[in-house]
């Protein structure tokens, strides 16, 4: 159809975008649904975007090994720091993690002869679609809505709400939080590691503080009581500067704005404020 040709000529990148950015909200998503304020899945990004990249270029590695490896590689960092600096809560963790994002990104950027340091890595094959980017998000939402409704997860909710009750009562606090520190991290690695193979081209500056900042955001004001809240959310923080356009230089503006209006009127999130507004509809 030449309709479907013309618009995906015109908004591939862009829905590409959306499904890589919804699988970073379910990244952060898992972390603060355990009550972890990380910020760290930047730097696992980075890892996962450039491990399955190195891959495919320099020795043939079909794509969908390269994109369990470079998840895996995330979730190994993930295990190798989680241990020491989830003894951490609240700003003391996001510091730690943040530093830690920091550290990834000057590493790669002193790395020229491998990652080609400030100048980005480019000539990446292009290997990753619509396919492989559905399926990816579409196995971790389904994953991430058996497990809310699981022990497991009605565990992390109390984690959430009062560590020390949890503890209490006999759970092992500091293995869940690993636990989700890791899928956090594996899922930020599969998303980074996608965004490489349809974008062609990664460098250093992107997996920086912004890029942080731009994932807590999603998770923030898509909620945290669900992982559809995930889904609202990284797309909203997609498609709201595209949305935009026509705004010209107002639109940095215009969708801080926006944003902020969402944080003021719904707390927790897109999420609970549409099934609130849902509720009342009903009634």
């Amino acid at each position: 159809m030449e309709w479907l040709d013309s618009f995906w000529s015109t908004y591939s990148t862009l829905v590409l975008s959306t499904g890589t950015n919804v699988l970073l909200a379910l990244s952060i998503y898992i972390t603060l649904a355990c009550g972890l304020l990380s910020v760290a899945n930047a730097g696992f990004m980075a890892i996962g975007a450039y491990s399955a990249a190195l891959l495919t270029l320099h020795t043939g590695t079909p794509l969908t090994l390269a994109l369990i490896l470079g998840a895996i590689a995330a979730a190994m960092m993930a295990l190798l720091i989680g241990v020491p600096t989830l003894r951490l809560s609240g700003v003391y963790l996001a510091m730690a993690t943040l530093a830690f994002g920091e550290v990834v990104r000057i590493l790669i950027l002193n790395a020229e002869d491998l990652t080609g340091g400030a100048l980005g890595l480019n000539g990446i094959p292009q290997l990753g679609g619509l396919l492989e980017v559905m399926i990816s998000v579409t196995l971790a939402l389904y994953i991430f809505l058996r497990l809310a409704h699981s022990q497991v997860g009605r565990s992390m909710t109390a984690i959430s709400q009062d560590e020390i009750a949890t503890e209490l009562m006999g759970l092992n606090v500091r293995a869940y939080k690993l636990f989700c520190f890791v899928v956090g991290a594996a899922l930020a690695g599969l998303a980074g590691a996608l965004n490489a193979h349809f974008t062609f081209f990664i460098s250093p500056n992107e997996y920086g503080f912004e890029r942080a900042v731009e994932i807590l955001a999603m998770g923030v004001i898509g909620g945290v009581s669900s992982p559809w809240g995930a889904v609202l959310g990284g797309s909203l923080i997609t498609a709201l500067p595209e949305l935009l356009r026509g705004m010209g230089r107002y639109r940095p503006l215009i969708n801080g704005a926006i944003l902020i209006i969402i944080i003021l009127y719904s707390p927790k999130g897109l999420w609970d404020g549409l099934r609130s507004v849902l509720r009342r509809t009903r009634g």
